[in-house]
């Protein structure tokens, strides 16, 4: 057997490989899992990701709001896994 013989029954057993292997996969039938119907969860409402898209909304003004300051070091802490700073208590007009 010479060289050219030997590299056409390579390709030939080589393609002859790939049509069965083709056929096979088409002729297999998935198994569906039987499964109850989905149920749709409602997420659980966060204020704090509330707080956040309201100072993205504010934009630059965001920088001197009392409340968006609080929200990012809130945001920050919960990054970064730490317990909240406790918070001082705001002092009352009048006193």
């Amino acid at each position: 057997m010479d060289g050219k013989m030997l590299a056409r029954l390579g390709a030939v057993v080589f393609v002859a490989a790939a049509v069965t292997a083709a056929v096979i996969e088409m002729t297999r039938k998935d198994e569906v899992p039987s499964s109850s119907p989905a149920r749709l969860v409602e997420p659980e409402r966060d204020l704090l990701r509330e707080s956040q898209r309201r100072c993205q909304q504010l934009g630059q003004q965001a920088a001197g709001d009392a409340e968006c300051l609080r929200v990012w070091a809130e945001t920050r802490d919960r990054f970064l896994g730490r317990s909240p700073a406790p918070v001082a208590p705001r002092p009352t007009e009048g006193q």
